[in-house]
């Protein structure tokens, strides 16, 4: 049986963890002779879909106290404590589970470079190796992206160690090669796979909208992602119900992450508001927003994906710090008319509600201008397939 072994850092939110594991259930299914190791520090990676054949070591959970700054997030260890275990822990499954290829989600040496070890452990002991980096469609701005990956030297460490660069992204929106000035040694590597379309959600639209009593009242639905800083779009959302003047049912997925104070200020909302119901989190959010008629949400990568796979009509607010990721992606997105977006410096519920109710009016789903590539699993599942 042939192995692969994922790492997925996983320090803010769900995003790169739900990706990676998207990407690992299609090879999964694609390939029946496969067996995947996730290596994570995921709190929720326990909640998450489980496909067979693959199973997960969890690292110590860390928190981004900046664009690059880290501190331990339960352990009650030092930082350099706590990565030191993290980099033994790695370097042991690898030792252990001999994969044949090494899948690597966006930092070409890890948190703090803890991959350092286990990049030069495979170089000379396992060879045969392959090592992969994926890439999402974009990581920060250019200018911070150029600054972290020259003082890094991530362009070197890809040039030295990696076969390949799977980007999860198109041209057409972001070009990682021309924004991010990779070099000919690295441009090389680089495959432009399109963006990951979701698979579909375990109920049908008319059984989600039954559950939820909605009869045949629009319904839009609210997600801030994990929810760890989100609460600013759930309160302005709450606060601009009252300026719709057309009847809605609202549904908020607040996230894992979000703050008990705030859970709590959701619950009074609730009270205030009978057509609004809240959900901590949900494992199956394709479902929801098949049966959603507009979705509200931060502008994180699989948020997208889901948007995108449905054709939803959408308003994005972006997160701003501490990177840019999210508005550049929502701002390259919506010239191409796949959906509103909202600077969070503009966010009030005045214009949240008017454009609410444009996009309401409209009712059909979006039908985006021109063509997005959005076959990234079918593609990542033929690069790895080759080795």
């Amino acid at each position: 049986m042939k192995r692969l072994l994922v790492y997925s850092h996983d320090t803010y939110g769900l995003g790169n963890i739900r990706r990676m594991l998207s990407i690992c259930t299609y090879l999964i299914k694609h390939f029946r002779d496969l067996s995947i190791l996730v290596i994570s520090s995921s709190p929720m990676i326990h909640a998450l879909r489980i496909p067979n054949r693959l199973d997960y070591l969890k690292l110590p959970c860390l928190n981004r106290s900046e664009a690059e700054g880290y501190t331990v997030k339960f352990l009650g260890t030092g930082i350099d404590e706590t990565m030191k275990l993290r980099t033994q822990l790695i370097r042991s499954a690898v030792a252990s589970f001999k994969p044949e290829i090494f899948l690597i989600d966006k930092k070409p040496f890890g948190i703090k470079n803890e991959l350092k070890e286990t990049l030069e452990y495979i170089e000379s002991d396992l060879p045969a190796t392959k090592i992969v980096l994926l890439l999402r469609d974009i990581l920060d701005s250019p200018e911070s992206t150029l600054k972290v990956w020259r003082k890094n030297r991530y362009y070197k460490i890809i040039e030295r160690f990696y076969d390949l660069v799977l980007v999860v992204g198109t041209t057409g929106v972001f070009d990682v090669i021309k924004e991010y000035r990779f070099p000919k040694s690295v441009a090389q590597k680089v495959r432009f796979c399109g963006y990951i379309a979701r698979e579909g959600g375990r109920k049908t639209r008319e059984t989600i909208r039954r559950e939820l009593g909605l009869g045949d009242d629009p319904l839009v639905l609210v997600t801030p992602g994990g929810g760890q800083d989100g609460y600013r779009l759930l309160e302005t959302y709450i606060a601009s119900l009252d300026l719709i003047p057309v009847y809605v049912k609202s549904l908020i997925i607040s996230g894992p992450e979000l703050p008990d104070p705030h859970r709590a200020r959701l619950s009074e909302a609730m009270l205030r508001y009978r057509s609004l119901r809240v959900l901590d989190f949900t494992e199956d959010m394709m479902s929801y927003m098949g049966a959603s008629d507009v979705v509200i949400s931060m502008g994180g990568y699989n948020t997208i994906c889901e948007i995108l796979t449905l054709k939803k009509r959408a308003i994005i607010v972006p997160r701003v710090k501490p990177v840019q990721e999210q508005a550049i992606r929502a701002e390259r997105m919506a010239q191409l008319n796949l959906f509103r977006t909202i600077h969070p410096d503009h966010l009030s519920p005045p214009l949240l509600s008017s454009l609410l109710v444009e996009e309401l009016s409209a009712k059909k789903n979006r039908i985006p201008n021109g063509h997005l590539d959005m076959g990234a699993l079918g593609k990542i599942t033929e690069l790895l397939g080759s080795f």
